[in-house]
């Protein structure tokens, strides 16, 4: 039957486009689907910075009127600025398991891109490093984390048969947590405090955080990751945009920052309990028992998910993280966590996958960016 393709053009469609993506995974036992209102909002011109400053384009496949695709094209200026290249990016990339379907979702991603003179489309990235990235090759029996989407195995070979080739992998891991750090890495904080003249901070209230070391923060990752795959650097608008995103809910005892004598922030640790397995009972939706699966898995939880670390490049092979290392690891010990997941790493950032070294992580997952000429 025909593939109607149709640019989203208006709130409707985009609801349309964001629900997709959601009700696709609704039955399956590893998908963690996100919240309706945060994929909408990421989206959403009106409300994400990033959405505005790139250039886009959303695009749904129907057939006989129901949906069975979807795809965001993108153009990010700064990261094709920063490294030298004409790149367009996909992301959002879902649809049902045919082959037609995905032609004509590239297809008209691809063709859009080439009409901006992109010479080549790679993916699924977001708009930032903080938008979900990658597709899942590896690990399809594993459950999925908040900032580790799932997706099908037929996805992965539905973009190769569309010509895409791999870009790039990253790496996920899972960590059986000892019941208490090995005593050289509380011997290594003390002498690295003193040596460095830095310390964690003790202050834990959240809007005294936000306020002191919010933009200090990002302003770290901004130095940290400038040479990572496809960073691209954040405005003050857009940090202002995750800052109030991601610290609504942030849980800052599970959050490890290190300072200098100037209190700059230096080093870096963000954990969340999961809300895996709370996402796929709220199923996309926060009300009205949502809100209620989530507040149970930040209260009590086993499993421990390790968003990002890092450390300023004049620290870095210093021991810093050491200091982070103790301050968190004491509290998944006091919260009873039993299992820690690394978010994903890419297959050549040796430096962040030689930190879990000796604590024998089992690599569980692997997803993939890929890349096609125009």
């Amino acid at each position: 039957m025909e593939i109607h393709i149709e640019t989203v053009d208006t709130k409707k469609q985009l609801k349309d486009f964001v629900w997709f993506g959601i009700n696709l995974y609704k039955d399956c036992a590893f998908a963690a689907p996100p919240l309706f209102f945060d994929d909408f909002s990421v989206l959403n011109k009106d409300s994400n910075p990033s959405a505005r400053i790139m250039e886009t384009k959303y695009f749904i496949a129907r057939r006989n009127n129901k949906i069975v695709g979807r795809i965001a094209a993108i153009i990010n200026p700064i990261a094709n600025k920063h490294f030298n290249k004409a790149h367009a990016r996909f992301g959002w990339f879902e649809c049902v398991n045919d082959l037609t379907v995905a032609k004509a979702l590239f297809e008209s991603a691809e063709n859009w891109a080439r009409s901006k003179g992109m010479t080549h489309v790679q993916g699924p990235l977001g708009f930032t490093d903080f938008d979900q990235e990658g597709m899942v090759v590896e690990g399809f029996d594993q459950l999925a984390t908040l900032v580790g989407k799932y997706n099908y195995p037929y996805l992965p070979e539905l973009t190769e048969q569309c010509g895409y080739v791999k870009d790039t992998d990253w790496n996920e891991f899972q960590i059986a947590l000892p019941e208490r750090l090995p005593d050289n890495y509380y011997r290594s904080a003390a002498i690295v405090q003193e040596k460095y003249k830095v310390k964690a901070v003790t202050e834990k209230r959240k809007k005294v955080l936000v306020k002191k070391y919010g933009f200090k923060i990002f302003g770290l990752l901004n130095i940290c990751y400038k040479e990572l795959y496809n960073f691209s650097f954040l405005s003050e608008e857009q940090i202002a945009f995750y800052i109030k995103t991601y610290f609504s809910f942030f849980q800052t005892d599970l959050l490890s920052i290190v300072v200098d004598e100037q209190d700059e922030v230096v080093a870096l640790g963000i954990t969340m309990p999961s809300l895996s397995l709370a996402l796929q009972k709220a199923k996309g939706k926060l009300f009205p028992t949502g809100w209620w699966h989530l507040l149970k898995a930040l209260r009590k939880n086993d499993k421990v998910d390790m968003y990002l670390i890092a450390v300023h490049p004049k620290y870095q092979n210093k021991g810093l993280t050491s200091i982070v290392f103790t301050e968190l690891f004491d509290v998944f010990r006091k919260r009873g966590f039993k299992v820690a997941e690394t978010n994903a790493e890419l297959e050549d950032n040796n430096k962040v996958m030689s930190l879990w070294t000796e604590f024998n992580p089992v690599r569980h997952k692997k997803r993939r960016c890929y890349i096609k000429q125009l």
